[in-house]
């Protein structure tokens, strides 16, 4: 029997809010910033490789996305790239775990890397596809609070994660590795669940197989809010690059990140349960003070990062779980709004196409921020994380300039 309209909406939005919920659940299990710098330091890989580990997942997501989405726009079906890139990435997660089970130093720190770059190409895939799919299916009204209640539920099974570590109830190496396992699962369990997901074909125009310089360049230059969003989003991409500096900061302090890994999981996990469903809501309002107040909030933490090197707070256990609960709130509300932002500015012809041209130019930002540990080696941690606090005081101030869509 045919759904109605109504039905097929609430159908659409839990299918939405369960597989996005299951994928972000393993995003936390496989932290790079947390989890996998873990893994890498546990089996001896050196400095390079753990270095790595934020710019390619974090780049390798993006800047595929300017040649996926040409490649989108010619299906009149677009779930299916989400499905087959989460199958993907649940792949590259298992043989993550298995290459640090059975390998070690170099080898173990090259083939994890190698297998986070097929994951993040496959996520890239994810991303374009997503952005589209869920402006074909869920109503306007009801984006932000999706997406905000699957990273709310995601979250506590992150949180109980991080518990698990803090308490030391089984042995760490189990546990993280289980983690690793169970974060494969999820990822296929996801793709199964957003098959079913109810999506009217679109209609394949004659531009969708235009050069991808013609059909998308075209639309930066136009519009000029695009262009806007895009100089925000780049300036708080200090939210993502902090929290690696704020973890030098506090070796300063001679904290040891091997032994607060499940204090550090809890803060990060319980920030994206605090955030989810209260900037979901406020993204339904208006995303453009949403990524206003997330920037300014970004700022006042990395200030109280600064101020705790001077006052010898990362001596303690509790100061840097703090900050970085902070920080994440803040990166969780640009991350959400910014999302929700796009999906709202495009139409149906231009989503994937805003979208691959906004990640796109992110992703080359991000292999810039890499010169930020060029800066810290030379100048010192501190001055990186001012200059980190300066770029998202200047997006927090644009935000406010950004129009609701």
């Amino acid at each position: 029997m045919k759904m109605t309209e109504q039905q097929t909406q609430a159908h659409n939005q839990k299918v939405h809010t369960q597989s996005l919920s299951m994928t972000r659940f393993g995003d936390g299990l496989v932290d790079p910033k947390l989890v996998l710098s873990w893994v890498l330091t546990s089996v001896g890989a050196g400095p390079l490789w753990v270095g790595l580990l934020v710019p390619v997942r974090e780049a390798g997501s993006l800047l595929p996305q300017l040649f996926t989405a040409a490649k989108l726009r010619q299906f009149s079906v677009r779930k299916w790239w989400w499905v087959i890139g989460s199958v993907v990435q649940g792949v590259m997660v298992f043989l993550m775990a298995i290459s640090a089970l059975f390998l070690s130093d170099n080898a173990a720190g090259a083939a994890i890397i190698g297998c986070l770059t097929v994951f993040a190409v496959a996520r890239s895939a994810c991303s374009i596809s997503y952005k589209d799919v869920l402006g074909k299916t869920v109503d306007k009204s009801r984006r932000g609070a999706v997406s905000g209640a699957a990273s709310s539920i995601s979250a506590i099974g992150v949180l109980a994660f991080g518990l698990l570590l803090l308490f030391q109830v089984f042995d760490q190496k189990l546990i993280v590795f289980g983690a690793l396992f169970l974060a494969t699962v999820l990822w296929v369990l996801a793709a199964l669940r957003f098959s079913a997901l109810v999506e009217e074909p679109s209609v394949v125009s004659d531009t969708a197989r235009d050069p991808v310089a013609r059909a998308y360049v075209g639309y930066l230059l136009r519009d000029t809010e695009l262009q806007k969003l895009i100089v925000v989003r780049g300036l708080l991409t200090a939210t993502a690059v902090a929290p690696p500096f704020l973890l030098l900061l506090a070796q300063v302090g001679e904290t040891n990140l091997l032994t607060q890994l499940g204090g550090l999981v809890v803060a990060s996990s319980f920030a994206s349960f605090v955030s989810g469903r209260i900037w979901g809501g406020l993204c339904d309002l208006s995303t453009p003070l949403v990524l206003a107040g997330s920037g300014l909030m970004s700022v006042a933490f990395l200030l109280v990062a600064l101020w705790g090197v001077e006052s010898g707070l990362y001596a303690t256990l509790w100061f840097l779980p703090v900050v970085l609960f902070g920080l994440m709130v803040s990166y969780q509300g640009v991350r959400l709004a910014r999302n929700v932002h796009l999906v709202n500015l495009a139409n149906e012809e231009t989503r994937a196409a805003y979208a691959a041209i906004s990640n796109t130019i992110i992703g080359v930002v991000l292999l810039a921020t890499g010169l930020f540990g060029v800066l810290a080696e030379v100048y010192g941690i501190e001055l990186v994380v001012w200059v980190l606090a300066g770029m998202s005081l200047c997006g927090g101030l644009l935000g406010f300039s950004l129009k609701k869509p």
